[in-house]
């Protein structure tokens, strides 16, 4: 009978399990307390409004910095920008020149965070190096000129359109009299002869006047208008090259778009270089060997397949670029000298 009636729990018991659970409970009720005067206390994105309890927005991505009040203090942030670990452009442009197809392979894998955007780095390169082909030119006009006596020809480049013998002005002629004598025999016979004869004739004229200014203007202003058709033709075709296996479009697209990208930037800085040391033996033949040598591996990086069948593809490649870009060069003369 004393076995099975249960002992009744001592004061000792009951104190240990009342002292259990009451720190229990203060530390529950006391947790969000603590993690909203830690919200309290961190401060806010002056973009967004929201805490920041890092160095960056967790919202809108905003560095949390203090605000401006020196020139000093503008400086500081102003070279930290340009060449602290947290800036892209290093990066991009270190991978852009000396690892082919790296920025391509890293957008493709998804790491896009240390470089700038494909799209951004092409628009600027390409900015940059048709004002700097516009500032240096100094020789825009390429003159073929046939000579009878040897049946054949002489080409020439000249600054000055005065200095072609056909295009010198007679004496007493006015600059409009000259406009006429030669474009008398400026004809268009092809498609649309009848409304583009006129408008081509007039382009001469105005060419002619004003010595050739406003043409050679209008081909620097509409040619990346032309590179937005010439990059995705290119396209088009790597597609059919890389068919099997499938590839999406944007890939090749993709590819193309940095490849220019370092294009530009390669032959604006070799502009600024000719502009104060021309003539530089063998700088031609190197540019010609970097080129080759960075379409090749930014191909094998990018689609990864063996080095004879990437080299048979960089050859038909090479061919088809040719043929458009000579294709694109023309229509953009035709179309800047009918747009005068």
């Amino acid at each position: 009978m004393n076995e099975a009636t249960p002992a009744a729990p001592n004061a000792a018991d009951s104190a240990t399990v009342t002292t259990a659970v009451v720190p229990a409970q203060e530390t529950a009720s006391t947790m969000p307390v603590v993690a909203s005067s830690s919200a309290m206390t961190a401060p806010r994105c002056e973009n967004c409004g929201a805490t920041v309890p890092g160095r960056y927005c967790g919202a809108c991505g905003q560095r949390l910095e203090p605000p401006v009040h020196s020139l000093w203090h503008f400086t500081q942030v102003a070279t930290e920008d340009l060449t602290h670990a947290d800036s892209r452009l290093w990066h991009t442009l270190a991978a852009l020149l000396f690892r082919p197809g790296r920025l391509t392979r890293e957008f493709l894998d998804g790491r896009r965070a240390r470089y700038l955007p494909p799209v951004r780095l092409y628009l600027v390169l390409s900015v940059v190096f048709f004002l700097v082909a516009s500032a240096v030119q100094t020789k825009p006009f390429a003159v073929v000129e046939f000579d009878d006596k040897a049946a054949g020809v002489k080409p020439a480049v000249v600054e000055n359109l005065d200095e072609v013998p056909a295009l010198k002005p007679k004496a007493g002629e006015t600059p409009e009299r000259r406009a006429d004598r030669v474009c008398a025999d400026a004809n268009y016979d092809g498609p649309w002869a009848g409304t583009l004869q006129p408008l081509f004739r007039q382009a001469c004229r105005k060419s002619v006047i004003d010595n050739g200014r406003d043409l050679q203007q209008a081909f620097m202003h509409n040619m990346p208008r032309a590179m937005f058709i010439f990059l995705p033709l290119l396209a088009g075709l790597m597609m059919l090259m890389y068919w099997r296996p499938r590839h999406y479009y944007v890939e090749h697209l993709l590819l193309f778009v940095h490849n220019h990208a370092v294009a530009f930037l390669v032959l604006g800085v070799v502009l600024l270089v000719g502009k104060f040391a021309p003539d530089i033996p063998g700088l031609g033949l190197a540019i010609f060997l970097y080129f080759t040598w960075y379409m090749y591996r930014s191909m094998r990086v990018v689609y990864g397949q063996r080095r004879a069948l990437t080299v048979s593809k960089l050859m038909l490649l090479a061919f088809f670029y040719l043929v458009l870009a000579s294709l694109m060069l023309a229509a953009t003369s035709i179309y800047s000298v009918l747009m005068l």
